[in-house]
């Protein structure tokens, strides 16, 4: 089966935040939605739960937990049983519930800065701080870890690191020596480990989503992996996710904090990721495809096109990290955009530190409409110059 990405359709006549956010002249470059179609398997198991025409309150089921054990046995070699999982409404959720789960008032979070931004709010919800270690960034613009700046960053307190692998905003999928360094610190000094993966299943050629939990047993023993089908499928407002944890006593912790605070997951959810996970993998070839061709196309126009602006090529995720702090730019480059060049990206800052002067785009869209961006952000960098 072909499927059509390059369809442009109509967002904005639904309750669609990505579209309906901004003025309707501005176009929506910004939060990590896709402008896909999902999957046909999962529409039609949809309409299928539709028909049905009763929707009380949802239930996972054993056949959903063995489609999501398979998926991860077999794209990642990772060996997980049904009883490690737990759904959750959503990662944010997932994260937000670990530093309640693992953590007490005055203790600390391990976290790579620039990142996304919910978790840098975290650990302030639960009465911890931020334990903050910048990203080292290379000559060519890409990302990498320094170990010594990573275990300078533990405190006595620190008590969790939350990793984000694929990373957003700056798109690493980080190698296997680099997640056994960081496992390694780690395990030194006592902390859990929350690691975010929701966009492990878009991963470029040349590079390999593992799962840090994968790496040992000791490892998996002070882990909390939390994936979930929104971004893979594109259905994040089905809210749906699932954390993975194999140590039972930490699974209780977690089930204990959720007590009463995080109910259940949406019906539809539950039957969107069921589909997804058995049937979705043929459609996400193709995305994969396409977003590559998509990633590849937008690398080239930043070169030749956006004047004092680079970006390094991201390895997974559907998310361009540009760096525009030498392209002239009067004030912030995110309002800049928007007020010149009428498209919405999101502003570097929000990321933390190591943020100041880039922007996220995102690339998950028709060809057509990404084209469209670049030439509004073109045109604007040539008028201001």
């Amino acid at each position: 089966m072909t499927y059509d990405f390059d369809r442009r359709i109509d967002r904005r006549c639904t309750e669609c935040t990505k579209w309906n956010c901004f003025d309707e002249d501005v176009l929506p470059m910004w939060v990590a939605d896709m402008d896909f179609v999902s999957p046909e398997p999962i529409i039609r198991a949809l309409h299928e739960r539709v028909d049905h025409g009763i929707f009380g309150y949802g239930q996972d089921t054993s056949t959903l937990r063995e489609v999501i054990v398979d998926w991860v046995r077999r794209r990642y070699d990772w060996q997980i049983t049904p009883e490690a999982l737990v759904f959750l409404p959503g990662v944010v959720t997932g994260f937000n519930l670990v530093c309640h789960a693992v953590g007490q008032a005055g203790d600390g979070v391990l976290m790579q800065t620039p990142v996304y931004f919910p978790i840098l709010r975290a650990p302030a919800e639960a009465g911890m701080t931020n334990d903050e270690m910048e990203l080292a960034r290379r000559p060519d613009g890409s990302y990498e870890i320094d170990f010594d700046r990573f275990e300078g960053a533990i405190t006595e307190r620190t008590r969790l690191f939350v990793l984000c692998n694929p990373h957003n905003p700056v798109g690493r999928v980080f190698r296997r020596d680099e997640l056994e360094g960081m496992a390694a610190a780690c395990l030194r000094r006592d902390l859990v480990i929350c690691s975010d993966e929701i966009h492990c299943d878009l991963v470029f050629p040349g590079h390999r989503h593992v799962p840090i939990a994968s790496l040992a047993p000791e490892i998996a023993d002070r882990t909390i992996t939390l994936m979930a089908p929104s971004k893979t499928f594109n259905v994040p407002g089905l809210k749906c996710s699932v954390a993975i944890v194999q140590n039972e006593e930490l699974r209780k912790k977690l089930k204990r904090t959720k007590t009463g605070l995080v109910h259940g997951v949406n019906v539809m959810g539950l039957v969107a990721a069921e589909a997804g996970y058995r049937d979705g993998g043929p459609w996400l070839a193709e995305l994969l495809r396409y977003l590559e061709a998509n990633r590849d196309y937008l690398a080239g126009y930043v070169e030749a096109n956006l004047p004092g602006i680079t970006m390094s090529t991201p390895e997974g995720t559907y998310l361009a990290w540009l760096d525009c702090r030498e392209a002239g730019i009067p004030g912030s480059p995110h309002e800049f955009f928007l007020q010149k060049a009428r498209v919405a990206v999101n502003d570097g800052k929000v990321f933390g530190r190591g943020g100041e002067g880039f922007v996220r785009l995102n690339f998950g869209c028709p060809r057509a409409q990404l084209a469209e961006a670049l030439d509004k952000m073109k045109e604007a960098l040539l008028a201001a110059r």
